[in-house]
C-alpha cells in the first residue's frame, strides 16, 4: 500500500512579517495548524521542518526536525529533502506554512492529479512550487541541488520534469486559498472583509 507523509515548511525567517509565520494566527488558530488540517486525511504522518530556535514552540506530541546537518539555513530545497530523509514514504505531500487558508479539498484534488516525480500549482502565471507532491524518487535530485549550490525549489522542480496544476481546476477560490500572507496587515485586511468561511 502506498505511504504518504505530509511536511509543512516552517523554518522561513518570515523577515516581512516579523515574527515567526508558523504561530501567527488566524480566527483563533496558529498558521500551521491550517497546514496541518489540510494535509492530515491525506497522509500516514506529518511533519515540521523549522529552525532550532523554534522546535520547543510546537506541542511535545508533534514530530518536528530540522535541517539536515550540511544542509542547515539552505531554503525550501534543504526542508523538502530533511523532511523525506525524517519519513520513509512513497510519496510527499508539501506546504508552507503560510497559507491559512488552504483546504484539505484543495490537496485531495492534487494528489489526484499528482501522476510521477513532482507536481505542484500554478495560477495566473505565478508559480506556488511549495504546494506540491513529491514521490521519493526525488530525493537524490534535491540532494545534488543542495551540493551544488542550488537553492530554487523551481529550478530543481524543472530539472526533475514537474508537472505544473492549474489552481483553478482545484478550487472555486483560488485567489484566497493559495494566498502566501507575507504582512500582518494582509490579515487584518481579510478580517475586514468579513463573509469569510474560516
Amino acid at each position: 500500500m502506498m505511504r504518504t507523509a505530509g511536511i509543512i515548511l516552517a523554518g522561513g525567517l518570515s523577515s516581512r512579517f516579523g515574527s515567526p509565520k508558523a504561530f501567527a494566527k488566524w480566527r483563533g488558530k496558529r498558521f500551521y495548524e491550517y497546514s496541518l488540517q489540510a494535509l492530515s486525511p491525506f497522509c500516514d504522518e506529518c511533519m515540521i521542518v523549522t529552525r532550532p530556535e523554534l522546535m520547543l514552540r510546537f506541542p511535545q506530541e508533534m514530530k518536528v526536525v530540522t535541517d539536515l546537518a550540511g544542509f542547515a539555513g539552505q531554503g525550501p530545497v534543504a526542508g523538502i529533502l530533511s523532511g523525506m530523509e525524517a519519513m520513509e514514504a512513497d510519496r510527499y505531500i508539501v506546504l508552507p506554512c503560510d497559507m491559512p487558508f488552504m483546504d484539505r479539498d484543495v490537496i485531495g484534488e492534487l494528489l489526484k492529479k499528482h501522476q510521477s516525480d513532482v507536481t505542484a500549482v500554478v495560477l495566473d502565471g505565478k508559480h506556488h512550487p511549495l504546494v506540491s507532491v513529491w514521490d521519493c524518487s526525488a530525493k537524490a535530485e534535491l540532494k545534488q541541488a543542495l551540493v551544488n549550490g542550488q537553492r530554487r525549489v523551481l529550478e530543481v522542480q524543472e530539472k526533475i520534469g514537474v508537472r505544473w496544476v492549474d489552481g483553478r481546476s482545484l478550487t472555486c477560490n483560488p485567489a484566497k486559498v493559495f494566498e502566501n500572507v507575507n504582512r500582518p496587515d494582509m490579515l487584518e485586511r481579510r478580517g475586514s472583509h468579513g463573509g469569510d468561511s474560516r
